[in-house]
């Protein structure tokens, strides 16, 4: 109770803190940085507020000209929720309330869960895991209601949609964010469904945004999501900033658009567009059909990580790289660890990308759930290579993965093929093998240290 009340006051007093900054942004920034920084209870946060305040006064790059662009372009809503409910209750005590259950029952808490409210789409992208999973599956309203509720008593306040196509199911979408208005949402999305209407009522509630899935210009985009979709997600871009809704874009590099989506022209373009943030993914072959010649190479998975450290520090524009991010949150994030996965049938994985569980959420509780024995052998494993340019069970170190996954009793969730751990570190055998060197001579470089010798 007492830390409600505690977590209460501290809203009341940033949004206080926030009408003040609204009357000049550029000179009161900085103070209300401070003011949070009162509010920070691990030396991380504090850290990542006293680089922030360094680096203010260089107004060509770093945080400066983002955050005066959305402080700009987002709606007064989205910029009252997005430092409530993201900065406020997700980071500033979300993630110590996770840290106290960790050290107190030796699981994995994590920041933020990955929902998809349905397994159906309104495009056939080449090459998308979601397509691996059985159609017409549906996590219910009150499902969704129920483990938002369930997290919200463990501290985890971020939710992050995916699917299918997530906004087939907007209208529900909506209601969840309005009624759990403490929360922040994301949707990875298509964006064809996207109306003013929807806009209007995300600006409203401020805590709802959308990663639109960019496959590069627009003839990258059509080439793997069909003719005419990155015209309609532009469109939907468009749609967004003019009711000052946040947003930005998701992209899957591969061998054929590596070079395109990391280009700074294209980064140039998403900054022009309104874009927030950027999510880059890899293309990973899951299922049966899977095609092995999409995964990038080494030379490309370099060049996205070189292209990605880059443009953090010279764009204004917030960069995530979920495979070479590694460094930056200690490996991999799964398992509970930083976030997890629950599928349209409610099945719990570890990562959006590794279809195997052994905990469903409609026999369980949330709590119940991150006690799973497959859980519980990422913990026990994490991280799963003290180079974290190696981070992943499944792309990075596929033996791993097999072994976590058959000492769990973890069964496939693919309703297609039911595909095993072993069939699928297979595939990922070879990009492991010519990736591992690149990696250990890159962290290195990075570390001043000796690569180390291979056997």
């Amino acid at each position: 109770m007492q830390k409600r009340v505690k977590q209460k006051l501290q809203t009341v007093a940033v949004q206080e803190g926030l009408r003040y900054v609204e009357r000049n942004p550029q000179e009161n920034i900085p103070k209300l940085m401070k003011w949070l920084r009162t509010f920070a209870r691990i030396p991380e946060h504090r850290e990542i507020i006293d680089n922030g305040l360094e680096t203010w006064d260089r107004t060509d790059r770093g945080w400066r000209p983002l955050i005066e662009r959305s402080f700009e372009q987002l709606s007064p809503n989205v910029r009252r929720k997005f430092l409530v409910n993201f900065v406020v209750n997700a980071i500033l005590h979300g993630t110590p309330a996770g840290h106290e259950l960790i050290d107190a029952y030796d699981i994995n808490v994590p920041w933020a869960i990955l929902m998809d409210p349905t397994s159906n789409c309104n495009f056939n992208c080449t090459g998308c895991w979601a397509q691996q999973y059985e159609k017409q599956a549906d996590l219910s309203f009150e499902t969704m209601d129920r483990i938002i509720s369930e997290g919200k008593e463990l501290g985890i306040y971020m939710y992050l949609y995916s699917g299918g196509e997530p906004l087939l199911r907007a209208e529900d979408l909506t209601a969840l964010a309005e009624k759990h208005d403490d929360c922040m949402f994301c949707a990875f999305t298509n964006a064809s469904l996207v109306d003013h209407a929807l806009a209007e009522k995300w600006a409203e509630l401020g805590n709802f945004t959308l990663a639109i899935s960019m496959e590069g210009f627009e003839e990258e985009t059509d080439l793997r999501r069909g003719q005419g979709s990155a015209r309609r997600m532009l469109d939907a871009m468009d749609i967004l900033r003019q009711h000052g809704v946040g947003f930005g874009f998701s992209t899957c590099y591969h061998r054929n658009n590596t070079e395109t989506v990391v280009s700074e022209e294209f980064v140039d373009f998403m900054v022009a567009k309104g874009a927030i943030f950027g999510w880059y993914f890899t293309y990973i072959p899951l299922g049966r059909h899977a095609d092995t010649d999409l995964l990038a190479t080494p030379e490309q998975r370099q060049l996205v990580k070189e292209r990605i450290d880059q443009y953090s520090t010279e764009k204004d524009l917030f960069l995530i790289d979920f495979w070479n991010d590694g460094e930056r949150v200690g490996g991999c994030i799964a398992g509970g660890r930083r976030y997890f996965h629950i599928n349209a049938h409610g099945d719990v994985e570890p990562c959006a990308f590794i279809h195997y569980s052994d905990r469903n959420i409609h026999e369980c509780s949330l709590w119940e759930a991150l006690h799973s024995p497959l859980f519980k052998q990422y913990r026990k494993h994490q991280p799963f290579n003290n180079n974290h340019l190696l981070p992943c069970p499944m792309l990075d170190n596929p033996d791993l993965l097999v072994k976590m996954v058959e000492e769990a009793g973890a069964k496939s969730t693919q309703q297609g093929d039911k595909e095993s751990p072993q069939v699928l570190a297979e595939k990922c055998q070879e990009a492991a093998k010519r990736w591992r060197p690149v990696a250990e001579q890159i962290w290195a470089e990075e570390h001043e240290q000796e690569p180390a010798v291979r056997k």
